[in-house]
């Protein structure tokens, strides 16, 4: 049975790519971009002390439909800031999640928080393309790529500037994150056959991840109280979209997430 993963990552393996030079003029292009914000650097510098949250921009879900499709990402941005998010996340699927690049640039302009583009990286030009249009980090999702498009991606995503979160959602796919030398892993809690939400997920995940991993939980953190379950198991930050989009106060939202420590 195809899962909504299946169907999102044909359509993105089947994007005709029209770079702008070759690749390798590309990557030497990026490699010579202003350093990032530090994404991964800022989620262990404030989980050493506190829990830090990740804040999403976030349009519409596959599953869930039209969130807030009229948002203002500078303003949510800022909102978010405001409400002491450590970083964001900003969707930039078109088609699935009605994000776009203009969404993190309007974001990303509107702060100074770092920004993780979030969206289906399935070829090297993903890489670069996250690192040229604004981003301080990528996605990597263990379950969308073979052994050797995770490695290979990693590394170019390293070589280029960017800090990788790198996604997973079993044990299994914690060896994979260790194998490539991910020191920045999220756990999805949600099922990717089923969509539904395992709430269990990231605690019984969290021992497989090394000490000097930085672990962000992804999904089905509804508020303070899974927030504090997360922390608890060990977690630097989580990752939020749809309860904080949803709310009519997201700067109160983030700042009660961050309250729980």
């Amino acid at each position: 049975m195809a899962t909504y993963l299946d169907r999102i990552l044909e359509h993105h393996r089947h994007v005709e790519r029209r770079p702008a030079a070759p690749l390798d003029v590309l990557v030497d292009e990026a490699r010579r971009l202003p350093p990032t914000r530090g994404f991964r650097a800022a989620l262990e510098r404030v989980g050493a002390s506190s829990l830090g949250v990740i804040a999403e921009v976030k349009r519409r879900s596959p599953s869930k439909g039209d969130l807030a499709v009229g948002l203002d990402p500078a303003v949510l941005a800022r909102q978010y800031e405001a409400g002491g998010a450590t970083c964001l996340s900003v969707l930039t699927d078109e088609d699935f999640f009605g994000g776009s690049f203009a969404d993190l640039v309007a974001a990303r302009d509107a702060v100074g928080l770092p920004v993780l583009r979030k969206d289906f990286t399935v070829h090297e030009l993903d890489v670069v393309d996250t690192r040229m249009g604004g981003a301080d980090a990528v996605l990597l999702i263990a379950a969308a790529l073979d052994d050797a498009e995770l490695a290979a991606f990693h590394d170019l995503a390293v070589e280029i500037g960017l800090d990788v979160l790198v996604e997973i959602h079993d044990e299994a796919e914690a060896d994979r994150a260790a194998a490539v030398g991910a020191t920045l892993v999220g756990v999805n809690q949600r099922d990717l056959v089923t969509f539904e939400v395992d709430t269990d997920r990231a605690v019984r995940v969290a021992p497989l991840l090394g000490v000097d991993v930085v672990r962000v939980a992804e999904s089905g953190v509804r508020g303070p109280d899974d927030a504090a379950v997360l922390r608890a198991a060990g977690y630097h930050a989580v990752l939020v979209g749809e309860s904080l989009v949803t709310a009519g106060d997201p700067e109160a939202g983030v700042a009660a997430l961050r309250a729980v420590c």
